[in-house]
């Protein structure tokens, strides 16, 4: 075990984690030849296309120092803000922690965020300023920016370039020298932590542990703590590129176990494995529970595929366990689920992975959050959804959910981000300052304010510096009133949403304009009305158009006619019927981006 080292790679987004982790690969020789490419540890095509992590992957390293070979096991991590579940996994199974900090642009949100993370797990942190060799990097100050935050020497601070490899030898001394060895003996009974599962067609569920306690074996017996479920250890091992099976795997080191199990619900991340013979007194503590931020109604386009997306909804969710969902349904939609995300690209990502990964087309409904509806007799219920709110006679009042926002930033951005906050029908409730001219805001506001832009708004008027983090605080009564949209007089629920009376008007007829781009036009004239109860607030008319794809085929094989036609079939399955309308997927999620 003097020989183990564990650490992940913590930073903002698009502070060079993944190329810093290519470099170290290579340096390593863990990597190379063909293998070696940008981003390697990110292996989604959709990693690749955005440029960003989506999930933390453990890859092992042989490193030989001063004449003793030491394996290193690194976990590069996600920076955005939405996978920051992600982190707290990767953390968990570490000693020690990279926090990597772009030369050009200083300390970030995130970096501030995942660096208390880690310091509260009493991880052994390791500062890089990475990008020096940029024309517009100033390793100076954020040098001094560091010392300030963490209060370590200027000589721990490591100067590095992923792109050029500077500072690579440095990086890798100080991670054996300032990482502590992992605690745990060899000999004690077996306990090791699930960190992260995925699933396999051929080979079932994969669940990849950290060993804390005792050793496991190739065809042990051993039991998950938290399901009770008891299965063979087929085949262990540990992770490098791809996966290398191994005899044993004892305290200290990271590996994955396949025990060819089926269903989806018996792997929990943050799970205990130990010997069915020889027992563990007590279960590692896992991580806490996710709190989703969005919720949002998804549903399969054809109705049979209900239990297809069940499925891939559960495969998705060893792979990502911030995502939670339970079964609903919609008078326009059919059956689906109610989904919770930690925020809107992670709303966007799940929709792309189950398109991409499980080939299931699906449709979000307008995110929100949960109220509590108070009626006449004092009874109260929890509505999710607005189509589920009692109607306007029976209700006494509404209350909706509040929470305490931190949100830290540098004094040059205050103004702004309290207007946003004011905005939002926030209540400032105190502001502190930190260090420097860094300063704390603390604000009441109303969930369902949030959820939709705050996020984005937020980060662009900081520009990109200004760390945000909450808790549910409590439940407030509010106006709230439920606002429809109605197309050629039929409301489609999937599109009405619970919103406060100041802002009803302005949105309604905000969401009117937005549809009116995105329904296509039809043979006949579409009304788009914004109504809160019996009373028309906005209307918008889409006119009527004639269409015929095979006009331009005149003459020729019929063959051709049929494949146009069959193209026009494929685009119209993708829209779903409400009506006699037909109402395009992008207009469902139109509401998220009004401004």
């Amino acid at each position: 075990m003097n020989h183990i080292r564990n650490f992940c790679i913590i930073a903002h987004i698009d502070h060079g984690k993944s190329t810093l982790a290519d470099r170290l690969l290579e340096y390593t020789n863990t990597v190379g030849g063909k293998d070696l490419q940008d981003q390697v540890l990110d292996d989604m095509d959709l990693e690749r296309e955005r440029g960003i992590t989506i999930k933390s992957h453990a890859i092992q390293m042989a490193y030989n120092y001063k004449g003793e070979e030491y394996t290193l096991n690194l976990i590069d991590t996600p920076g955005h803000v939405d996978f920051s579940y992600e982190v707290s996994r990767s953390i968990a199974a570490c000693e020690g922690a990279l926090l990597i900090v772009d030369a050009s642009q200083g300390i970030q949100a995130q970096t501030i965020s995942n660096l208390y993370m880690a310091i509260d797990h009493n991880l052994e942190i390791i500062p890089v300023v990475n990008k020096v060799d940029l024309a517009s990097a100033n390793p100076d100050e954020v040098e001094d920016q560091i010392i300030d935050l963490i209060g370590c020497d200027r000589s721990d601070i490591i100067r590095a370039s992923g792109k050029t490899g500077i500072g690579v030898p440095e990086i890798l001394e100080a991670i054996v020298e300032r990482v502590p060895m992992p605690k745990g003996s060899s000999d004690a009974p077996l306990q090791a932590l699930i960190f992260d599962s995925v699933f396999n067609p051929f080979r079932g569920i994969i669940a990849y542990f950290k060993v804390v306690n005792g050793t496991l074996r190739t065809d042990d017996y051993v039991k998950f703590v938290n399901t009770g479920k008891e299965y063979h250890a087929d085949e262990i091992g540990i992770l490098k590129l791809d996966m290398q099976p191994r005899k044993e795997i004892s305290a200290g080191n990271v590996g994955y176990i396949i025990s060819g199990i089926k269903t989806s619900r018996e792997v929990k991340v943050g799970d205990t494995i130990t010997h069915v013979a020889n027992p563990c007194s007590s279960a590692i503590s896992g991580f806490e529970e996710v709190k989703p931020m969005v919720f949002a109604g998804v549903y399969p386009i054809e109705t049979e595929d209900f239990e297809n997306l069940r499925s891939s909804l559960e495969k998705l969710q060893l792979n990502d366990a911030s995502l939670t969902f339970q079964p609903e349904s919609s008078v326009a939609l059919g059956f689906g689920f109610r989904c919770g995300f930690l925020g809107l690209l992670h709303m966007e990502i799940v929709q792309e992975r189950l398109d991409r990964e499980f080939d299931m087309n699906v449709i979000t409904t307008v995110p929100n959050v949960s109220y509590k509806v108070y009626d006449k007799k004092g009874n109260v219920i929890e509505v999710h959804n607005p189509s589920g709110l009692p109607d306007l006679t029976l209700i006494d009042h509404i209350e909706e959910p509040y929470i305490r926002a931190s949100i830290i930033t540098t004094a040059d951005y205050i103004g702004p981000i309290m207007t946003l906050c004011l905005g939002k029908r926030g209540e400032l409730i105190k502001q502190n300052y930190i260090h420097g001219n860094r300063m704390e805001l603390i604000f009441d506001m109303p969930l369902g304010e949030i959820v939709i832009d705050f996020y984005d708004k937020l980060k662009s008027i900081s520009k990109g510096y200004a760390s945000f983090d909450y808790h549910i605080h409590d439940f407030r009564e509010s106006k709230l009133i439920k606002l429809d949209i109605l197309l050629n007089g039929e409301s489609v629920d999937a599109l009405s949403t619970l919103t406060h009376v100041d802002n009803s008007v302005s949105f309604g007829r905000r969401m009117c304009e937005k549809l009116k781009e995105l329904i296509p036009r039809q043979q006949f004239d579409i009304a788009i009305q914004a109504a809160i109860g019996a009373k028309i607030i906005a209307r918008e008319t889409i006119k009527a158009v004639r269409k015929d794809v095979t006009a331009k085929c005149y003459g020729g094989d019929i063959s051709r006619k049929r494949k146009l036609l069959e193209k026009q079939k494929k685009g119209k399955k993708r829209m779903k019927q409400i009506g006699s309308v037909e109402v395009p997927q992008k207009a469902f999620l139109a509401v998220l981006k009004l401004d």
